[in-house]
């Protein structure tokens, strides 16, 4: 199968769509449209132009980015989407951001070992990551 990453955002029923396909956390359409609308970089993968994956980065712009949303449907993992995505949103981060930059991401399950190929590291003991639930 031959799978194309666009360096676009995705539609709010798109991200939807793929959010809750692979597991992540639904989202409202006014939810969406303010966070899609509030990204710094997004792509999109495609398998004969239907979306089946997607990946984004956001932040401010020069000092943090967190990388997000990196989901691939279920029937199309491991097949190298995953890697496309993260490739892509890692080469866009190295071109664009800042060299103090730090970019920050969480890893669900064994996710982790596809970002520890891009060199993500975990922060445990040093730091570790906290999240809230509104």
């Amino acid at each position: 199968m031959t799978y194309v990453v666009r360096a676009e955002t995705p539609p709010v029923e798109v991200y939807q769509h793929l959010r809750v396909a692979t597991g992540l956390s639904p989202k409202s359409a006014a939810a969406a449209a303010a966070g899609l609308a509030g990204g710094w970089y997004s792509v999109v993968g495609y398998r004969d132009d239907r979306p089946v994956g997607m990946g984004r980065v956001i932040g401010d712009g020069g000092t943090a980015f967190q990388i997000v949303d990196v989901c691939v449907l279920p029937e199309h993992q491991g097949r190298g989407l995953g890697k496309k995505i993260m490739g892509a949103l890692m080469e866009h981060l190295r071109q664009r951001a800042p060299r103090t930059a730090y970019i920050s991401l969480i890893a669900d399950g064994d996710a982790r070992h596809l970002y520890t190929r891009y060199g993500f590291a975990e922060t445990a003991p040093h730091s570790v990551g906290m999240a809230l639930r509104l």
